[in-house]
């Protein structure tokens, strides 16, 4: 019987790599696998977002008083993309210096995870962006109507 148990645990440990492998690649898996810089980048737009609709949210229920928060919400709304792209950027550089440094060309399958992680950031600096702009825009109709009237 302990032989029997023996070669199942083999059997097991033998195909684990290949039951990694054949998980399939989520957002989380992404950002677990990532570099800790981009995992910063990833963390910091999405409490940039998260911040940007606190900070609507509380402006549109502060009535007609002005409370402060314009500045981080345009500050976001350009900077969000730029950092994205500047994150994809970086994990495509190192991608690519990775690349040129092996003898062999390594299958897509292997290179995936580093193009969802390009694609995962850029997406989230787009959110973040596109977030602050609607943000953005919905607080200043809240000022144009209590200032202006309108």
């Amino acid at each position: 019987m302990s032989g029997f148990r023996l070669t199942l645990v083999a059997s097991a440990v033998a195909a684990a790599p290949a039951i990694v492998l054949a998980a399939p690649l989520t957002p989380a898996l992404v950002f677990v696998d990532a570099a800790p810089p981009m995992k910063l980048i990833m963390l910091t737009l999405a409490a940039g977002t998260v911040a940007a609709i606190v900070i609507c949210v509380r402006k549109l229920m502060a009535g007609p008083a002005l409370v402060g928060g314009s500045a981080f919400l345009s500050c976001l709304r350009l900077g969000g993309p730029l950092i994205g792209a500047l994150g994809a950027c970086y994990t495509l550089l190192n991608s690519m210096l990775g690349l040129s440094n092996v003898a062999e060309t390594p299958p897509m399958k292997v290179l995936a995870p580093g193009f969802a992680e390009m694609v995962l950031i850029l997406g989230m600096g787009f959110c973040a962006g596109a977030v602050a702009a609607i943000c953005h825009w919905l607080v200043e109709a809240r000022i144009d109507k209590a200032v202006l009237k309108v």
